[in-house]
């Protein structure tokens, strides 16, 4: 068979890839009772004419992820910029539990500029952080997503992502054919970049541990290989290059080692490259098809999906153990797949189609020592899922109006949210680690 088509045939769902593509954020969920916050417009000087909205992309931020709901900024009753200008008795006529102030400045002539912020607790009366941030006026998206990660974390005790990127991949017809790309972008969907352009398929994009570095599968010799690329400078080294599936690259928790699908020996199994050795151990062995791996937390075990038993469900395996050491992690599901599991390393979250009468596929979370379920979509083709680097919020991939867009749904189902793509399908959604 034809390599591009048995590697099509082994992933569960399809996987469609579009040009940069343009992400911009809708909120679909959010919670009940969001938290009330001030964001005051941050003071500025004429040194710094044009440059973004600091206060904007702060309050931007923390409406995305639902549990926030910003004071509009016609009822502001002031506008502080500094703790001296700050009457609390104006925020609790305003019913706000949280105020934010600040104020920008430059130096003429130059492109630095200096945030200064400062965050209280309205009934506290309270302030509780401030500090100034300085960068290029060009950074000013990135000073408001550290603004808002440090907000998040004072309020909700868990640490901000904001600063974080994703990667996806974009199909887009063209009149030749579809044209492929990989894309980087702010979590947001802000800020796109294109990393590879490609008339054949990408797939499978995965960040390494420290976000340098990007492997994914590209089918540009007409053959699926793996590729690891330097996001900072695109310098991409060939990783694979065995007979039939090379697929399903995935970094290991301390870097060192890539985990990924080859058919070199016959039918697909898990193999782990060492990539200072290049020393290339087989994990599972066994006549069925074995994929899409994962790394539990400590790095020790190898999770990856097997129709074994007759159809996809969840299995783990101890590296260095037999290939009939294997523990089957789901027997609820009709069919189970794309399983990771959370930082705890008891929940698991995976794709799952409840039966074999449901044409569904959901996300959902899989406690493995209580067995039990919470199924976080309501979507019907719910694919790719990939965890924010704070534990809080699952991105992945559905349909959406018959194309293919990226939504996100927090681990526990109350806040959703979608990045809808002006044009072309996106798939394949990898959440970066903490960046800084």
């Amino acid at each position: 068979m034809n390599p591009k088509l048995l590697l099509l045939a082994v992933l569960l769902l399809a996987v469609h890839a579009p040009a940069a593509a343009e992400l911009s954020i809708q909120i679909t969920q959010g919670v009940d009772d969001p938290i009330p916050i001030a964001v005051v417009p941050f003071a500025t000087d004429g040194a710094v004419f044009g440059a973004e909205d600091v206060a904007e992309i702060v309050s931007s931020d923390l409406e995305q992820v639902g549990e926030f709901l910003a004071l509009g900024r016609e009822n502001l009753l002031s506008m502080p910029s500094e703790e001296s200008e700050v009457f609390f008795r104006d925020w609790q006529l305003l019913a706000q539990d949280y105020l934010l102030v600040g104020k920008v400045s430059g130096v003429q002539g130059s492109q630095v500029v200096r945030v200064q912020y400062e965050f209280f607790d309205v009934n506290r009366e309270l302030r509780l952080v401030g500090e100034v941030l300085a960068g290029n006026v060009s950074q000013m998206r990135d000073i408001g997503h550290e603004i808002a990660n440090v907000v998040y974390e004072q309020v909700t005790g868990t640490r901000g992502a904001f600063t974080s990127q994703i990667l996806y991949v974009v199909a887009e017809p063209a009149a030749d054919g579809t044209r492929f790309r990989l894309e980087k972008a702010d979590y947001d969907g802000q800020r796109p970049q294109v990393l590879l352009r490609s008339r054949e398929p990408i797939m499978s994009p995965n960040w390494s541990p420290d976000g340098s570095e990007v492997a994914y599968v590209s089918f540009e010799t007409d053959r699926p290989r793996i590729y690891i690329q330097d996001i900072a400078s695109g310098q991409r080294r060939q990783i694979t290059n065995y007979p039939g599936i090379n697929s399903s690259p995935v970094f290991s928790p301390d870097g060192d080692r890539l985990a990924m699908v080859l058919s070199r020996d016959g039918s697909p199994d898990i193999y782990v490259q060492d990539l200072r050795s290049n020393e290339l151990m087989r994990v599972t062995d066994h006549p069925a098809i074995d994929t899409e791996p994962s790394w539990t937390p400590d790095g020790r075990s190898i999770v990856f999906m097997s129709d074994r038993t007759g159809q996809p469900q969840i299995y783990q395996i101890e590296l260095g153990a037999s290939s009939f050491d294997v523990e089957r992690l789901t027997y609820d599901c009709f069919q189970c797949a794309k399983a990771r599991f959370l930082p705890d390393g008891v929940n698991l979250i995976h794709v799952r189609r409840e039966t074999r009468q449901s044409p569904s596929y959901q996300i959902a979370i899989i406690n493995i020592e209580t067995l039990r379920v919470i199924t976080l979509t309501d979507t019907s083709l719910d694919e790719s899922p990939s965890l924010a680097p704070n534990g809080s919020m699952i991105m992945y991939a559905t349909k959406y109006q018959g194309r293919g867009v990226l939504d996100a749904v927090s681990i526990d189902g109350l806040v959703k949210f979608r990045l809808p793509s002006a044009e072309g399908d996106v798939r394949e959604p990898a959440w970066s680690p903490f960046l800084d």
